[in-house]
């Protein structure tokens, strides 16, 4: 028998806030988190606005002598992290650090230092490049940092598949604690890319919104005008633990991890297929991997983005999982509120997904003034809503046609 993998601590680092608690009090509250960037001058852009996280501090968790080593996506992962850790209560010692390890993820990675370093290579030479340029960048070390500082010993890993990146790094968590190379993981995603070359290249794509005037208003996924996704940063951080391991040291225990599904489109490059084969066959899978049956879900908290396509393929892939259920289901994107924070959406979006199985509470979205004719479902529009939710999916989908869906629950 499989061995149950549950979920004891959750870390959130969001354009709504330091922090789970103030994370998920906006989101119930239906905040935005999107403003116009501060973070360098966009006025040769034709996108001014962004989901910035606002008011942190790298010293509050890490020592002054070792920020300017790393970027600040990997700030935000050890932030996320140590918050997720006193959460759980989980204490890494001699006697378990081999049983607990980390799979912690990026879509993109450390751009910002990127940026700086190149502009100081073409300014003042080879050798003036930072010794701590290529570590502090790389995707792999906010795993492999959470790794050192905490001193867990076991799997250490990071996942790179865009959008669905934190998603994955959760689904192989699970599924390394299922077949006992841990006990314990510390998973999710983390990312900050509030700066001018991904600007640039996703407003060349144009993939996001250029509502410059109302940036508040900007994210409004299956609204008949949503023009494009907001760019977000920030991290999700999880501990998943073995059930009887987690009961063994009387932890709190928030949610099971039911079922992880994966497929890829197999499609194009950044659009998904028109028929949401895809994203069909990856929420399929959560829930024959979890024995559940379609009207078992309550609540989907969907990939959601707001752009024109996306929504719709979303759309048509939840009927074609759940068929008449689908009317039926409670279906929201978070990302009207928080923007959309590409490798930590997924880790960001699981911990609310907690949040709501925890809290009964489904988030709303917001700016959903006039759906599509097609998207017909019930999108818990503008105002959060009480639920008795027993077992909800969360979605991510991303560049290249990768697919990723986990379904969670309350423990029985």
């Amino acid at each position: 028998m499989s061995r149950r993998v549950v979920v004891t601590g959750v870390g959130l680092v969001s354009p709504l806030g330091i922090g789970t608690e103030p994370t998920w009090a906006g989101v119930t509250a239906g905040t935005s988190g999107v403003s116009t960037i501060t973070r360098f001058d966009t006025s040769d852009f034709p996108v001014h606005i962004g989901a910035e996280v606002k008011g942190f501090e790298p010293e509050d968790w890490i020592e002054r002598k070792e920020v300017k080593k790393f970027d600040l996506f990997v700030h935000f992962a050890l932030a996320a992290t140590t918050m997720a850790l006193e959460s759980s209560g989980l204490e890494i010692t001699d006697e378990n650090a081999t049983r607990v390890g980390v799979v912690i993820g990026s879509g993109i990675g450390g751009f910002p230092m990127i940026e700086r370093q190149h502009e100081i290579l073409l300014n003042r030479g080879p050798r003036r490049v930072s010794p701590f340029f290529i570590p502090s960048s790389i995707i792999n070390m906010c795993s492999g940092l959470v790794s050192i500082r905490t001193g867990a010993k076991g799997p250490n890993m990071a996942t790179c598949t865009a959008c669905s990146t934190s998603a994955h790094a959760i689904g192989d968590a699970l599924l390394y604690i299922r077949h006992g190379y841990a006990d314990a993981i510390i998973a999710g995603g983390s990312e900050a890319v509030t700066s001018a070359m991904p600007l640039a290249g996703f407003s060349s794509m144009r993939a996001l919104s250029t509502r410059n005037d109302e940036p508040e208003r900007a994210s409004r996924p299956w609204d008949r005008d949503r023009d494009g996704f907001v760019m977000g940063e920030g991290a999700g951080i999880v501990i998943l633990e073995e059930l009887e391991h987690a009961k063994r040291r009387g932890a709190p225990i928030l949610a099971e991890i039911l079922g992880f599904g994966m497929s890829s489109d197999a499609y194009h490059i950044s659009a998904p297929a028109e028929d949401g084969d895809g994203a069909i066959r990856a929420m399929q899978g959560a829930l024959d991997d979890g024995s559940l049956n379609s009207e078992d879900v309550d609540f989907i908290n969907a990939h959601g983005t707001s752009t024109p396509a996306g929504d719709i393929v979303e759309t048509i892939a939840v009927k074609g999982v759940f068929g008449d259920h689908a009317h039926k289901l409670m279906v929201s994107s978070t990302k009207s509120m928080t923007g959309h924070l590409l490798g930590a959406a997924g880790g960001l979006e699981f911990g609310l997904v907690v949040q709501s199985l925890v809290n009964g509470v489904v988030p709303p979205t917001i700016n959903l003034d006039e759906p599509d004719p097609e998207n017909d479902l019930d999108y818990v529009a503008h105002t959060a809503r009480e639920a008795d939710i027993k077992v909800a999916l969360t979605n991510s989908f991303g560049f290249g046609g990768t697919n990723a869906c986990l379904a969670v629950g309350l423990l029985d």
